[in-house]
């Protein structure tokens, strides 16, 4: 059949249909974008909503105040001490020798016993000198005997003036000799030179010695010297009277008094320090020379400073701080206690506390114990506990 030519097909020619494509793509851009900033929308509305919400929480749900325990900053009157380093010798010290070589033939001492002045140690063979002393007592003897007799004949005009002075010459000459005699017999027996304590015995029965040779040492511990030293600063300071502290190791806890008794007009060239003697004394004996000690001296008082506990000081390489408790309002009108970092200026330590030269003034109240929980302007709470007792010094080793 042809279209054409038929009559009762009535229409127009097929034709190509036209393309509507590009009007498809563009809605379904715009339907596409419009759900993406939808999403998009959503996020960041929904990241919105949960930081506020986040914000809000932590708001309304604080941490607890910190629980710490305070203290509070006092105006005192502390000690002007200055520490020094020294050790101690004996007043009296010696090791007791012989003068002259000999023989021992008798030990009279036992070792490690206290002795006086003038007790004999030891006994060295005096043998000869004993029969040189009977010689010259028998000659003194017949010289005195002499003498008299030459005097009287000489006062009766019967013998000469010269015979008298001979007599007299061999009367003295014999004296002279006793007093040798027991010069030498005296330094054969060794003695204590003055009243102390003995060490450990260095010789035995029968030993030859020679002069100068250690028998015992002697030691008087009733009286010790402190030596320390102090800087050519710190001397202007010291003058002799000043009292003086002493602690040594064997002993911790416990203090020694003395008194400056010298002090060395000269100043070190080498060191610039100046040598300075302190008299101890040791009536327990439990001092022993060569220790070493700790000196503390007691300088002229200064005014009232404020003071605080060691333990409130934070001690860094940033500086010297303490954590200061304030009183801050809120929004809601309560009162809350803050501690707040201040660096603060100390200066001397002594027994426990320390001086606070810049920083803080009398009154102030801060944290003794539980900075390490701290930090700046976070809320605390003051406990009721006591605050700790002052530390003991540590041991020195």
């Amino acid at each position: 059949m042809n279209i054409q030519t038929e009559s009762h097909i009535s229409g127009q020619p097929i034709k190509e249909k036209q393309a509507k494509r590009p009007v498809r793509m563009v809605r379904w851009f715009i339907i596409v974008g419009l759900l993406l900033a939808l999403l998009v929308g959503a996020l960041v509305g929904f990241n919105a909503f949960r930081s506020h919400m986040i914000a809000q929480f932590f708001a309304n749900n604080k941490p607890p105040p910190a629980n710490v325990s305070a203290v509070e900053a006092k105006t005192e009157v502390i000690p002007n001490l200055l520490t020094a380093v020294g050790d101690l010798v004996a007043v009296h010290q010696v090791n007791v020798t012989t003068d002259v070589p000999g023989r021992i033939t008798e030990i009279q001492f036992t070792a490690g016993s206290h002795v006086k002045a003038g007790t004999p140690l030891v006994q060295l063979f005096d043998a000869p000198e004993q029969g040189d002393l009977a010689n010259y007592k028998a000659q003194a003897t017949v010289g005195e005997l002499q003498l008299d007799r030459a005097k009287q004949l000489a006062s009766r005009q019967f013998g000469p003036q010269s015979t008298v002075d001979t007599a007299q010459a061999a009367y003295d000459q014999a004296k002279a000799g006793i007093a040798k005699t027991e010069a030498l017999i005296s330094q054969k027996l060794v003695r204590a030179p003055f009243e102390g304590d003995l060490g450990v015995r260095q010789v035995e029965v029968g030993q030859y010695l020679t002069a100068g040779t250690q028998i015992v040492s002697l030691t008087d511990l009733s009286v010790l010297y402190a030596n320390l030293t102090v800087t050519e600063k710190q001397s202007s300071q010291i003058k002799v009277g000043q009292a003086v502290r002493v602690s040594v190791d064997a002993y911790p806890g416990r203090t020694f008094e003395g008194k400056i008794t010298t002090i060395e007009p000269q100043i070190a060239t080498d060191t610039r320090n100046i040598r300075v003697q302190a008299t101890i004394q040791n009536p327990d004996s439990i001092l022993k020379p060569g220790m070493f000690a700790t000196t503390t001296i007691v300088l002229p008082g200064k005014p009232p400073v404020v003071t605080i506990p060691e333990t409130a000081v934070d001690y860094t390489l940033y500086g010297d701080s303490v954590f200061l408790i304030t009183e801050k309002k809120g929004d809601d009108g309560k009162t809350t206690l803050t501690a707040d970092r201040t660096f603060v200026k100390t200066g001397n330590r002594v027994e426990g506390r320390v001086e606070i030269l810049k920083g803080l003034k009398a009154g102030d109240k801060v944290v003794a114990v539980g900075q390490i929980k701290l930090q700046s302007g976070m809320p605390v709470a003051i406990s009721t506990d006591p605050p700790p007792p002052v530390p003991a010094e540590p041991p020195r080793y």
